[in-house]
């Protein structure tokens, strides 16, 4: 080959590396383990030794290869990447059920798929409860070289914020699942990066608790991990909420808070006290050190949402001109009232989206409402969605669907709304519900509107939060309010800026509006990402274009109806 063809040939493979980006390999084996996340010795669910799982980094259009094998002794597995949409491999969603088969006790998978954005993501179990035992991390895609963010910072670190509970995973479930209904109840901590601590507080010096002081040799497991910083710097943190139960309050004493990301996508910056954090969320904020350098500070987490009997989460921001070693010398934060919901709506509602961003379309071509209910189901206490409860089947919908068996779900077209004549505040005691595996099937491009309704729970208990998590997509989070949605609150709906989220929350009593473009080939769940509540019903299934759906590994479907078929010939 000439100079010349050499040269052509290498420009060649140089232009296709940067249009595929480059190729990211993990091994990953999940196990069980010994941990002691607040000081109490038990079994959790680690990845390769480690509780949190590695943090996977990588940059946008890079592709991620991560080989998963499953080492739990009894039990299937299956991981989910939260928040990266999945273009083209619907199948590496880490859906057990919807997109997959779990993954048997001494087998292996291959996740294979592109993060075509940069922003702040993680992994979990879905399936079970795994995610309550311990099954996730960080998932940190950082923007192609050459690029520049939003917004400046000196450096970054990640704040991985979670619940702890000592009751095991095996047990809770066997509590959801009986007659009579036994509940998870409220978590023992709250860990930050797998971390906190039980009946003992580091700031009870400094605070009214009973709670005895913590000591620490420094080589505990559940230590804090502190997080040093230098005097008058601006730094990124990364914050991801992947709780089974817990809504939270963050904040870190005297210090602001800008935020600006959230779920992968920039939001117009703006600048709070605390912040609330649901189950599923991911945000970046912006914190200046501009206190005192003589003392350290409180970073803290507490319960939002439901009356809490968690002690706050506190770890340590150290100024670098202190030892690490020194407590500051102030209470922390007081966490606001769990039910003072008004400080949690006046939060969400200053989050909207960055200039530049993408804006919804002025109108929707299908509209769904959705009533979600707590019911009971020949005797089993259950969430439902306009009175179906969602039962997942033995057979993935993604090949049941694309491979059209029959048999293997209800064909059955789930309800788009619920009765008008339904009072939210004074609901029947035992609606006529029942379990079902229905799917809500979307034309390519179709736009859809989607109206989370809330309602009070069974027995008139109240009414509870509830963050909603769509797969695959992202949606416009086009407004909020109060009671019963109205055809008139479309008024109220926001198309100018409304965020761009995967995650959005429904108040008590009250609606929230979304909007999506079925753009994405595949089967996705949506649903409350409160661990228990799935666990119990509380979600539905989209399904959009599965003609356009290739290549779909044949691991991923072999089992249920479909062990036996061979599937490489049928949909290359």
């Amino acid at each position: 080959m000439s100079l010349r063809g050499v040269t052509l040939w290498c420009v060649w493979l140089c232009l296709l590396e940067v249009s595929v980006g480059t190729v990211r390999k993990y091994k990953f084996d999940v196990q069980y383990m010994y941990g002691e996340p607040d000081c109490v010795e038990q079994v959790v669910i680690g990845i390769n030794g480690h509780f949190p799982g590695p943090t996977i980094t990588a940059e946008e259009g890079d592709t991620l290869h991560i080989i998963l094998t499953n080492k739990l002794f009894t039990e299937g597995t299956v991981l989910h990447w939260h928040g990266i949409r999945q273009y083209g491999t619907p199948w590496a969603d880490g859906t057990a059920s919807i997109s997959q088969c779990a993954i048997a006790p001494g087998e292996s998978f291959h996740y294979r798929f592109t993060v075509d954005r940069a922003g702040t993501y993680f992994y979990h179990g879905h399936y079970g409860l795994q995610r309550t035992a311990g099954l996730y991390g960080f998932l940190i895609v950082d923007l192609a070289k050459g690029k520049k963010e939003a917004f400046g910072y000196d450096g970054e670190f990640n704040l991985l914020l979670s619940d702890w509970w000592h009751k095991t995973t095996r047990e809770q479930e066997l509590g959801l699942s009986s007659i009579p209904f036994r509940w998870v109840n409220e978590p023992q901590s709250l860990l930050m990066n797998g971390r906190g601590q039980y009946n003992c507080s580091m700031a009870a010096n400094v605070m009214n608790t009973s709670l005895p002081q913590c000591k620490f040799r420094g080589n505990e497991k559940c230590a804090p991990q502190i997080f040093y910083v230098h005097p008058n710097k601006t730094y990124r943190i990364r914050i991801a909420s992947t709780t089974s139960l817990a809504s939270l309050n963050l904040a870190i004493g005297n210090h602001k808070l800008v935020v600006v990301e959230a779920d992968g996508n920039y939001v117009k910056p703006f600048t709070v006290d605390d912040m609330d954090i649901y189950s599923g969320e991911t945000y970046s904020v912006l914190v200046t050190t501009n206190q005192d350098p003589n003392n350290n500070y409180w970073i803290s987490i507490g319960v939002r949402g439901r009356k809490p009997n968690t002690p706050q989460g506190l770890t340590i921001l150290n100024y670098k001109t202190n030892p690490a070693t020194v407590f500051p010398t102030s209470p922390p934060p007081i966490t606001p009232q769990w039910d003072d919901y008004n400080h949690s709506k006046t939060f969400t509602y200053k989050i909207f989206s960055l200039k530049g961003t993408e804006k919804p379309p002025k109108y929707y071509d299908r509209r769904l409402l959705l009533l979600n209910t707590q019911n009971l189901v020949r005797g089993y206490t259950k969430w439902a969605i306009n009175n179906v409860s969602l039962a997942l089947p033995s057979t993935p919908y993604l090949g049941s669907i694309k491979f059209n068996f029959n048999g293997s779900f209800d064909t059955k077209n789930p309800p788009n709304t619920f009765s008008e004549d339904y009072d939210i505040y004074n609901p029947p005691l035992n609606p006529n519900a029942n379990t079902g595996s229905g799917v809500y099937m979307f034309q390519l491009n179709q736009v859809v509107d989607v109206i989370l309704q809330n309602a009070n729970v069974m027995k008139g208990k109240g009414s509870e939060i509830h963050p909603w998590h769509l797969h695959g997509h992202d949606f416009w989070v086009l407004g909020y309010g109060d009671g019963r949605f109205e055809e008139g609150d479309e008024r109220k709906f926001n198309l100018k800026n409304p965020p761009l989220r995967n995650n959005v929350v429904v108040f008590p009593y009250g609606w929230t509006a979304l909007r999506f473009r079925a753009d994405n080939p595949g089967v996705w769940p949506f649903h409350c990402h409160i661990e228990p509540h799935l666990f119990m019903g509380m979600g539905v299934i989209f399904a959009e274009a599965l003609l356009n759906v290739k290549r779909i590994p044949s691991e991923a479907l072999a089992c249920g109806l479909l062990r036996n078929m061979s599937i490489t010939k049928k949909h290359n």
